[in-house]
């Protein structure tokens, strides 16, 4: 049988890095070629593909958007065009070269869940300068004002973006260019802690680029009932607090804090329970300012016994390592990452969010009647 043929995505929103971490994998690994899209013109419904190997362009040419969609554009072409490579028998790694806010996880699981043995999806990288970690981390501008929208109907932000991208690949390629300092590299460390991190024009990275790729096993480091989120940490003035609460919030309270919530930190994130939705698995992801609440599911402790049994290993061992005699999984668990953090505001504000002592000794059908504050935001009208 021809081997399958790997292939490694590096991506990242700090395009110079990404460059150097390509150019190093094509000249680290013999017989390779990079896949590039260019979405620079996918507002005006056309796509650039640019093909090439360490001794410069291969092929370029344009093909048309998809749907409106960026990720369906790289299914439709990229997914052959990787076929076609592998089918030649002559290239021994294929690196995807994703553009600028493409962020790796959609991308990932389109090659996995491709179905032919002749790809392997064999690493994911992204690429960071570490000085430009915070000022990206803190942009909440439009990809679309900045230029970088995959599409006309991209809505996403800068911050939101970069965060995604920083912390679903499992290798990071430094480009340090001497500017980062130590509170760069200390907000690096606490943002993705079980990270490895490789200095992009080494000669390590193809190796760690290669070390394999688990789709499953990303996509539930990602889900919020069992991310793996970080540990409390401080260092060179950046701080990470971690925030546990056992009892709901009170969805009033919490809605009126959001702002002050959002903007107390560069980045937040975790899982929540609110009084009045004691069934939900509610999830928390800010960057910049900006903040998205999602309703992530039930609450294990919601279901039935029978329905067990179709919850993924992963998420019943999480619900087991801090079961609640009374509240099950349900549990407040958010992590705030900034430089400057005021963790004991931060501390006393969420404290504050919660139901008080009567509120809560009222019990759960009181709770359910409390004024619901977040429909807008979990049920917005279609």
């Amino acid at each position: 049988m021809t081997p399958s043929l790997p292939v490694v995505l590096v991506g990242g929103l700090h395009c110079d890095a990404r460059r150097q971490a390509v150019d190093r994998l094509l000249r680290s690994v013999p017989d390779s070629v990079a896949l590039h899209h260019d979405l620079a013109a996918a507002a005006a419904g056309t796509v650039l593909r640019v093909v090439r190997d360490a001794s410069g362009l291969l092929s370029r040419g344009e093909v048309p958007l998809v749907n409106d969609c960026a990720c369906c554009t790289l299914r439709e072409d990229l997914l052959p065009e990787l076929e076609r490579l592998a089918a030649g028998g002559l290239t021994r790694l294929a690196v995807v070269e994703l553009w600028d806010s493409v962020e790796p996880r959609p991308m990932a699981e389109a090659v996995a869940a491709h179905g032919s043995d002749a790809l392997r999806l064999a690493g994911v990288v992204t690429a960071v300068d570490p000085a430009l970690v915070l000022p990206y981390l803190a942009n909440g501008d439009d990809l679309a004002d900045a230029g970088l929208a995959a599409a006309a109907t991209d809505q996403r932000t800068v911050g939101d973006t970069w965060a995604r991208q920083l912390e679903y690949a499992p290798v990071l390629a430094l480009a340090d260019g001497g500017d980062a300092d130590d509170a760069s590299r200390a907000l690096l460390a606490q943002l993705h802690p079980t990270a490895r991190k490789v200095d992009a024009v080494s000669g390590e990275l193809a190796a760690a680029a290669l070390a394999g790729f688990d789709v499953e096993a990303a996509a539930a480091a990602q889900h919020p009932a069992c991310a793996r989120l970080p540990q409390e940490a401080d260092e060179a003035g950046v701080t990470t607090f971690v925030w546990h609460g056992h009892r709901p919030f009170h969805p009033g309270r919490l809605y009126e804090a959001l702002e002050d919530l959002c903007c107390a930190a560069a980045r937040s994130r975790g899982r929540f329970w609110l009084a009045d939705r004691p069934d939900t698995l509610l999830s928390w992801d800010a960057a910049a300012g900006a903040l998205c609440v999602e309703n992530a599911g039930p609450w294990l402790a919601s279901l039935p016994d029978a329905a067990w049994e179709l919850v993924p290993p992963m998420r019943r061992a999480a619900a087991a390592l801090d079961w609640h005699p009374e509240h099950g999984d349900r549990r407040q668990h958010l992590v705030f990452t900034s430089p400057g953090l005021d963790r004991h505001g931060l501390e006393r504000l969420l404290e504050s969010c919660l139901l008080t002592d009567a509120e809560y000794a009222a019990g759960p059908d009181s709770w359910r009647r409390l004024p619901a504050a977040f429909d807008a935001l979990l049920d917005p009208v279609s």
